[in-house]
């Protein structure tokens, strides 16, 4: 266990999230940007060359000539390309940090999947420790969604979060500041995407990138059958002609598009359930399960939740912000309380 004090210079609590990163810096939201990165190989050189970070990397994807290379170097909420992952963590960090090269060095607090390893884990680690970190230090990502979220996780009552993400879906049921069940699902909004990109090829004859496919779940995505019509305009390159080919989406087909990673969302709810004990589910019975991440803003999502599984369903204040407000909030509260959801392994 690490004192406050250590964190009063420079203290950074990052969401390293497989769809956007989140930095607060003693307190503050500083940054908020995508986990893109746009590459280019030098002829000649092992080493990859960064072309762009963030916002301008992500407005690359699918827009890039042969030698340019825009990716998300997180994957499922892990790390799937280490040293471009570095790359992108120094950027950010040196952005927040604003002193040339790290002067003096952060402590950090990273936010990770439950369900991932040691060896992921341990990945996480060493690329905050090679972008310049001092010292670093892992919390669930359950726990730190719960916080963000305001649930009171410190009472002997049960608690549960179902944070839907970019990559992984958290689920966790908490009570006396410690997880008494969590799983971590790899159907997120990336999933969400995928099926509404399969969707529209299948149906529309229409090839679509992952840009579109987001855009498509934002303005018209469903989760559950509603009697109002939404129905938007979109551009794809059709399949057979290979020209740009308008096609419609509505939310009764993005709903149908959905229906498979929904299912195993609410699937991974209800073994949740299955597991708690019988006196922490009489307590989520009356609190209810509350939403955070991008997920939680899709519509419908709340009603589906609550019809399968007869429990309220709250929806947080700010579910995009609320793992790395909750980051930040642990960092706080772990030398009063002597909290011990925070690992530094």
């Amino acid at each position: 266990m690490f004192k406050i004090g250590l964190f009063k210079p420079k203290c950074l609590s990052i969401d390293l999230g497989t769809v956007n990163t989140l930095i607060y810096l003693n307190g503050e939201l500083v940054l908020d940007e995508p986990s893109v990165v746009a590459i280019r190989d030098e002829p000649g050189s092992i080493e990859k060359i960064v072309v762009a970070v963030g916002k301008e990397a992500k407005n690359m994807l699918g827009r890039t000539p042969g030698a340019i290379q825009a990716i998300r170097p997180m994957k499922d909420g892990v790390i799937a390309d280490f040293s471009i992952t570095k790359k992108m963590l120094q950027y950010f960090i040196r952005q927040v940090m604003k002193q040339g090269f790290f002067s003096p060095s952060p402590s950090i607090l990273i936010c990770v999947p439950c369900g991932a390893t040691q060896v992921e884990r341990r990945a996480i680690k060493e690329s905050a420790v090679e972008a310049g970190a001092k010292e670093v230090f892992l919390i669930d990502e359950p726990i730190a969604a719960a916080l963000g979220a305001g649930m009171d996780i410190g009472e002997s009552a049960g608690n549960m979060v179902v944070d839907i993400g970019g990559g992984t879906t958290e689920i966790g049921i908490m009570s006396l500041n410690g997880i008494v069940y969590a799983d971590s699902v790899r159907v997120a909004g990336d999933a969400f995407n995928e099926s509404i990109t399969k969707y529209v090829r299948r149906e529309h004859q229409v090839i679509i990138g992952e840009v579109t496919a987001e855009k498509i779940k934002e303005e018209v995505g469903s989760a559950f059958k509603s009697s109002a019509i939404k129905e938007a305009k979109y551009v794809g390159r059709g399949v057979a002609s290979g020209l740009p080919t308008e096609f419609i989406m509505t939310n009764a087909q993005t709903l149908d598009a959905l229906r498979e990673p929904l299912a195993a969302i609410i699937g991974a709810i209800r073994v949740a359930l299955e597991q708690t004990p019988p006196e922490l589910s009489s307590d989520i019975a009356e609190s209810g399960v509350m939403l955070t991440g991008g997920g939680a803003l899709l519509e419908g999502l709340s009603e589906l939740i609550k019809t399968r599984t007869n429990l309220d369903v709250h929806i947080a204040d700010n579910p995009l912000i609320c793992v790395a407000h909750g980051a930040n909030m642990a960092l706080e509260m772990i030398n009063k309380q002597q909290m011990a959801f925070v690992s530094a392994e």
